[in-house]
């Protein structure tokens, strides 16, 4: 689904991430793990084409889209309807006077969906994520399914974004993305203003979604804890470099790189 070679992200004469090589595959989660400025969030960014005004080089393709390739019209399909990014604070990207509901519509609309994707199949349902099919349930339906995917009460859809809480408006970030039939979810640092509790739900719903959808799922954290817990391959940065990567049971608990061991020490 994700497929990285090469990249190198700079403005200027600054070289700020650089990743020989990143895969991500259908039902898996990868995280890429490192202190602040380590170049993480520019990572998952110039996978989507968003990093403006940088020099960005190498080979790039999301959910079979040559993305260093692509025109402006293409990448935008391919922006939330097969690849969605999920933001630290979805709230604040949400109109305050616009009840949710209107703004999933708007959403679904914009990318052309209108009687509802296939949302109960998985990766191995007829047609695959977000395909339109003669089973089309109406938006309505749509949303209220996708809610409930992320085990939230579709009831929500009536509020505006001030009367939810963070980890609501997380898991309707992601809602939005399963309603629009992604296939792929860019997460960047997802739970980091949560309090523990509800990092445990938003992370309890992303890796429902990659064991029963197979969705896949690139993570950004600086949680060495929290990635224990969902990811299957870990990639470590320091100073825009990937110093060290790895199945996460190897990187989490037998690290190479004195880096990655400084990390875990730095855990409570």
């Amino acid at each position: 689904m994700i497929r990285v070679r090469d990249l190198r992200v700079a403005y200027g004469d600054r070289v700020v991430a650089e990743v020989p090589e990143l895969d991500v595959g259908r039902g898996e989660c990868v995280a890429i793990v490192g202190e602040s400025g380590s170049g993480k969030s520019t990572t998952l960014l110039a996978l989507l084409g968003l990093t403006e005004g940088a020099r960005v080089s190498g080979e790039v393709s999301v959910c079979g889209v040559d993305v260093m390739k692509a025109r402006p019209r293409a990448l935008r399909a391919v922006r939330g309807a097969k690849a969605a990014l999920v933001i630290q604070s979805p709230q604040a990207a949400l109109s305050p006077t616009t009840r949710l509901g209107v703004l999933m519509r708007r959403a679904l609309r914009l990318h052309g969906v209108t009687g509802g994707p296939s949302l109960t199949g998985g990766a191995g349902s007829t047609g695959g994520p977000g395909t339109m099919g003669k089973g089309a349930r109406g938006i309505d339906a749509v949303m209220a399914q996708a809610c409930e995917a992320v085990l939230l009460d579709p009831a929500i859809l009536r509020r505006y974004p001030h009367e939810i809480s963070g980890g609501q408006a997380q898991r309707f970030a992601i809602a939005m993305a399963i309603a629009l039939g992604a296939e792929v979810i860019l997460a960047d640092e997802p739970t980091s203003a949560l309090d523990v509790t509800v990092q445990a739900e938003v992370v309890g719903v992303l890796r429902g979604l990659r064991e029963e959808r197979g969705l896949a799922v690139l993570l950004v954290s600086h949680d060495l804890a929290l990635v224990s817990t969902i990811a299957d391959r870990v990639l470590v940065m320091k100073d825009g470099v990937v110093v060290e990567s790895g199945p996460a049971r190897h990187v989490l608990r037998d690290p190479d790189h004195p880096y990655t061991r400084e990390l875990l020490e730095a855990l409570p």
